[in-house]
């Protein structure tokens, strides 16, 4: 039953919704922020209405409040997912490297260099603070900084796909919403992990979802679990898959038969799965996914994108014999000799790596020599 003090303010708020729905065509525009108007002019009479009807004042207050909040969660849920689905991730991109100069501040002459060499390749974006872009080492105004620079110096059909996990869900949010004032078209976000023993599906499912809620660009879910000890539960990804404004999920354990369930769970909620390593990117293609945030792009960034176009194509047997060039230097750069190697590789192919981040430390000369060996041996020297 409704009491007869809200009755009076529930039959205003219907009549007066239904009367501007039938006359707002004629005196507010079409736009995008058509639904907007229209909603602040309802509540705007709704309130006149309730502050009339109230001696006091604080019931026609709490009432407006409680609209605008209703309204407000309405607007975005509709903006969000409107946004979220519109936006196709398919594609490569590469993890760009962050440079440095000796004293091991960022190199942000050699960063444009690269990222003029990186927008004449087929890329359908860049990853900017991902996990070879040394995020942990920067600070927090150096990450917002890198992706201004990225997004200025990129081409406009190129993703920006930003990195701004943090430890914290608060700490998240902010640096999302840094990000994407930025520039950033949307957002990787890794799995917090400091406290991975209490990291459940809970846990992380209400982290994922309270980033998303408060993001204005679309969540790419990320899960790197050789850096994080950490495998976001596929559970989890099922759930949050059903969040409109979280668009797909970088996979970067390299589990085929997990990546095929993930896909198979989700195909009815438009929800994108890249593989987070070239070194099984045709496998990751075969049962699903729509692309890849590849490590090895940034040394060998045409092959990598061959070997996705030859996967989309159906070219099943050219695709295997390039995967199988690719698999020990991308395991080189990566889970082998990490990001120093990736950086010293770069520099083989005509890009600026440079130094690390101390405590990152460069290669030892045995290490080098098999470096060049995993290259020469594909032959990619």
């Amino acid at each position: 039953m409704v009491s007869h003090s809200l009755a009076l303010p529930m039959i205003c708020f219907t009549t007066l919704w239904g009367l501007v729905g039938v006359v707002a065509p004629f005196f507010v525009p079409k736009g995008p922020n058509r639904g907007v108007i229209i909603t602040s002019l309802v509540l705007t009479a709704v309130c006149c209405y309730l502050l009339r009807i109230s001696t006091s004042g604080m019931f026609a207050i709490r009432s407006f409040s409680l609209l605008c909040r209703r309204s407000s969660v309405s607007t975005w849920r509709n903006k969000s997912k409107s946004a979220g689905k519109r936006l196709d991730i398919s594609g490569i991109y590469p993890p760009i490297a962050t440079p440095f100069t000796q004293s091991e501040d960022v190199d942000y002459q050699r960063l444009d260099d690269n990222l003029r060499k990186y927008s004449n390749l087929p890329f359908r974006g860049l990853v900017v603070q991902g996990s070879n872009g040394e995020y942990p080492y920067l600070t927090p105004e150096e990450r917002v900084e890198v992706v201004k620079k990225v997004k200025q110096a990129l081409p406009k059909d190129k993703v920006v796909m930003a990195g701004s996990g943090c430890e914290s869900t608060r700490a998240t949010i902010q640096m999302s919403q840094q990000m994407a004032d930025a520039g950033a078209d949307c957002l990787l976000v890794v799995t917090p992990c400091f406290y991975r023993g209490r990291m459940d599906s809970r846990a992380l499912i209400n982290h994922y979802t309270k980033v998303a809620d408060s993001s204005s660009v679309p969540i790419v879910l990320y899960s790197v679990p050789a850096n994080t000890g950490l495998d976001l539960p596929v559970d989890a990804i099922i759930q949050l898959s059903q969040h409109p404004n979280i668009v797909g999920l970088k996979d970067s354990g390299g589990d085929i038969t997990r990546i095929a369930l993930i896909v198979r769970k989700t195909r009815s909620q438009d929800f994108q799965v890249l593989a987070g390593s070239a070194g099984f990117l045709m496998a990751a293609y075969a049962v699903g996914a729509v692309g890849g945030v590849c490590a090895l792009a940034n040394v060998l960034g045409q092959q990598v994108c061959d070997l996705a176009q030859l996967c989309v194509s159906g070219r099943w047997d050219e695709a295997r014999e390039l995967q199988y060039r690719l698999i020990e230097p991308n395991t080189a750069v990566t889970r082998q000799y990490g990001v120093p190697a990736l950086k010293h590789a770069m520099e083989w192919f005509g890009y600026h790596g440079g130094v690390c981040r101390s405590p990152l430390q460069p290669l030892s000369k045995a290490d080098l020599e098999q470096l060049r060996l995993k290259f020469s041996s594909n032959g990619w020297l």
